[in-house]
């Protein structure tokens, strides 16, 4: 009986102070038929060296592969992400951030859940990682790829791809990459596509993955203007690839939702400049910020006071949530 191999995609660059954490718990994986692929986007500093120090630490572990492709240049995280699927041989495809680690069974429980199961893609929780604490973070339950795609658009699920083990054929048999040089909601407009294709998929209540936070300035996302039109163009590519097919009514209906949720960052901050930003990026959007019964009350309240111009509003949510509670609480 041949064994799945899992072919783990860990796009580097300039990670040295976070990368021990995330190659001991891929060290420490109990599933060990891996093809672990690190893509070095020119790194600068020692991330190079520590990834041969571990490739030559694996090289006596028969069933698990390490392979490093280095760039000649940096070409952002979208190349790398594509780097790795052109040399993935494994049965499945998952994504690791060089600033995260997984749990010791992750691999394991979505391999045995996708076996068991026959599923496309297998989704799980995962923990919001400071300092000192950790915040568990649950996953909506999604029983088809109809679920998994509304709660997207309303902002209830995640995209990140660090939450799904996904079948490589789906990547191949559909030509699914990232856009080159667009480096801001790239996971966001191949999960989208992952989904839509599928045709089974399954979800463990399990958080399995620890998304590292230094700080709460590491909630805070800068949107720089080149962020924003990279964002817009994958949102572009999202709605041309529904435009047709069996989900485009749904994206249709709710796209504007998704839109929110896109530009929500913004309003995570105390600049009023980037409450102006949140004003003109997707305009068309803003008059559904109090529509979205899917979303918290708190996050409705601070998105209708943007619209509304009500910026004290959202400052003082700013300054008396993000930077008190996980500021102080969660440091």
């Amino acid at each position: 009986m041949n064994v799945p191999v899992v072919s783990i995609i860990i796009p580097v660059y300039n990670a040295a102070d976070t990368l021990h954490s995330c190659l001991t718990s891929l060290e420490k994986q109990s599933y060990t038929h891996l093809e672990l692929l690190f893509v070095n986007d020119c790194s600068t500093d020692h991330s190079l060296e520590m990834l041969e120090d571990f490739a030559l630490s694996s090289k006596d572990r028969e069933t698990i592969t390490v392979k490093i492709i280095s760039h000649e240049t940096n070409q952002g995280v979208a190349a790398a992400r594509n780097t790795g699927l052109e040399h993935a041989t494994g049965d499945y495809i998952y994504y690791v951030d060089a600033d995260d680690w997984i749990e010791d069974n992750t691999i394991q429980l979505a391999v045995e859940e996708a076996e068991q199961s026959g599923a496309d893609i297998v989704g799980f929780d995962w923990y919001l990682s400071f300092a000192k604490k950790e915040r568990l973070m649950q996953q909506p339950r999604f029983l088809t790829p109809k679920d998994a795609i509304t709660g997207m658009l309303e902002g209830k699920m995640r995209w990140n791809l660090w939450l799904f083990l996904v079948k490589r054929s789906l990547y191949e048999k559909n030509n699914i990459r990232f856009i080159p040089q667009r480096n801001m909601g790239e996971d966001m407009m191949v999960t989208f596509k992952l989904f839509a294709l599928a045709t089974k998929v399954s979800h463990l209540p399990q958080a399995l993955y620890h998304y590292g936070q230094s700080n709460a300035d590491s909630l805070t996302k800068v949107y720089s203007d080149k962020h924003i039109a990279e964002v817009t163009e994958n949102m572009e590519e999202i709605e041309r690839f529904f435009s047709t097919g069996k989900y485009a009514e749904v994206i249709r209906t709710k796209l504007d939702l998704l839109k929110l949720n896109i530009k929500l960052p913004l309003l995570i901050s105390g600049r009023s400049a980037r409450y102006q930003k949140w004003c003109s990026w997707f305009p068309g959007s803003n008059r559904y910020a109090w529509d979205n019964n899917a979303q918290s009350l708190r996050i409705r309240l601070i998105q209708w006071a943007a619209w509304k111009k009500q910026f004290w509003m959202v400052k003082l949510h700013y300054y008396g949530i993000i930077r008190l509670v996980y500021g102080v609480i969660y440091r």
